[in-house]
């Protein structure tokens, strides 16, 4: 269904063993339960959103069957609609290479293919199965999503605890309430979610004082099971303005957060994360910490946004703090040579694959070509899937594998590799990097 433009070199750069360094894949559900989790994986939702579906909400993980078939037989008359889209050529993938199926999905026949699903789903170690198919060999999801450690052979952590950086659509106070999301807890549980009820954040412990700020991230670092994770999570905002901020403005920032506003977020995001990566440099954490950049909120999902003043701000942080290793994960192709230029200035920032709104085609192919070009294969990750089933990691992996195939396949054909570098830059790409970067610490 994905050709490469050699079929032969395709095969020797299929027979790599991936590092999925970043899904939700959850123990408790690691392979579709239902037709849902595979056509209405929240990109295909957006697509569908577009073209005129009536709800553009992620579906919840845990939904109700009736919510499910209710929400199936909503998208059904639009999927017709986004025929043009990679997203759904991704979930043609899914169904022909996994499901044996090779038709519309149509009023009449959703439900069996929806059975069919649910009984393959229903095979003793299903999801092994897909790795293999896949050849992923190993895949880091969220710490949670480990439950009891039936995939710890196959799963890596990541801990997505605290999103000190991270903008939230109405709320100008969100460092303080993720830093006391953690401080409420003593062991990690899953973040706050993009979407806040006031039911969710109604802590019994609240920042007030500087000294509240100091207690809560040492709390957070405490509890942080670092023999457990091989890497921290979050993101950095381009809503946010980087800057110094001084204790001064900080304890004007807490005695207005009842009125707070843009600079006051500003303020809170800042002197929370710089005392963090102080703190955290201080102790000798080795972990490194990733971040997603360049997605902001809009009321579903997000749009691309990443200005270059924020990357010139973020490179003062991450300069000032040469002792960690910042792997950055962004989703704005526009930006690539600007962030391929920071990583090759500061030492200890690296870029991760595609993220959302660079999981095309057309921006993996573009944004590979300008890495490949200009950055050291240290440097770079090559792929991740974001998936929250395996079937989605198979179908991305099917993506990336075919177009860095052919990315490759061009620099040989115009002389500027031979074969043999091709393959080993694609091993590095593929599992080398990744492994590296996110290596557990003794």
């Amino acid at each position: 269904m994905f050709v490469c433009k050699n079929p032969e070199f395709y095969k020797k750069i299929a027979a790599i063993e991936a590092n999925d360094c970043h899904t939700h894949i959850d123990a408790a559900h690691m392979v579709a339960r239902g037709l849902h989790d595979v056509m209405l994986y929240h990109m295909v939702i957006s697509d569908l959103y577009s073209a005129g579906c009536p709800n553009g909400s992620r579906l919840p993980e845990e939904p109700t069957a009736e919510e499910a078939e209710r929400r199936i037989i909503e998208a059904i008359d639009y999927l017709p609609k986004i025929k043009n889209t990679s997203c759904y050529f991704a979930l043609r993938i899914i169904l022909k290479d996994l499901f044996d199926w090779d038709e519309p999905i149509t009023h009449d026949n959703w439900r069996i293919l929806d059975q069919r699903i649910k009984e393959y789903g229903a095979r003793p170690n299903r999801a092994r199965e897909i790795m293999k198919k896949a050849n992923i060999v190993k895949s880091n999801t969220e710490l949670w999503r480990g439950r009891d450690g039936e995939y710890d052979d196959i799963f890596t952590y990541s801990l997505e605890w605290a999103f000190f950086t991270r903008d939230q659509w109405g709320h100008f106070d969100t460092a303080l309430l993720e830093l006391e999301h953690a401080w409420n807890h003593d062991e990690p549980c899953p973040p706050l979610p993009v979407t806040l009820t006031p039911d969710l954040i109604n802590f019994k412990k609240k920042i007030k004082t500087l000294e509240d700020v100091e207690v809560a991230i040492c709390h957070m670092l405490d509890k942080t099971p670092f023999d457990k994770i091989v890497t921290i999570a979050s993101h950095l905002s381009s809503n946010i303005h980087y800057m110094k901020v001084t204790k001064e403005q900080m304890v004007e920032a807490l005695a207005n957060r009842e009125n707070a506003g843009p600079k006051e977020r500003d303020i809170y995001a800042n002197y929370i994360f710089e005392r963090y990566l102080d703190i955290y440099e201080e102790r000798g954490y080795q972990i490194p910490l990733a971040f997603s950049m360049g997605a902001e909120p809009l009321p579903y999902e997000t749009g691309t946004k990443l200005p270059s003043e924020s990357i010139y701000e973020l490179a003062y942080v991450f300069a000032a703090h040469p002792k960690i290793h910042f792997n950055l994960s962004v989703a704005s192709a526009s930006t690539n040579q600007a962030m391929c230029t920071l990583c090759r200035e500061i030492p200890n920032v690296s870029l991760n694959a595609y993220w959302w709104h660079n999981f095309f085609p057309t921006f993996i192919e573009r944004v590979l070509a300008e890495r490949l070009d200009m950055l050291a294969i240290n440097k770079m990750i090559g792929f991740f899937s974001d998936a929250y089933c395996m079937e989605w990691a198979y179908a991305k992996q099917v993506f990336i594998r075919t177009i860095t195939a052919n990315v490759l396949w061009d620099r040989i054909e115009c002389g500027r590799y031979d074969e043999e570098t091709a393959l080993e830059i694609a091993k590095e790409l593929f599992y080398g990097s990744a492994s590296n970067i996110y290596k557990k610490q003794n």
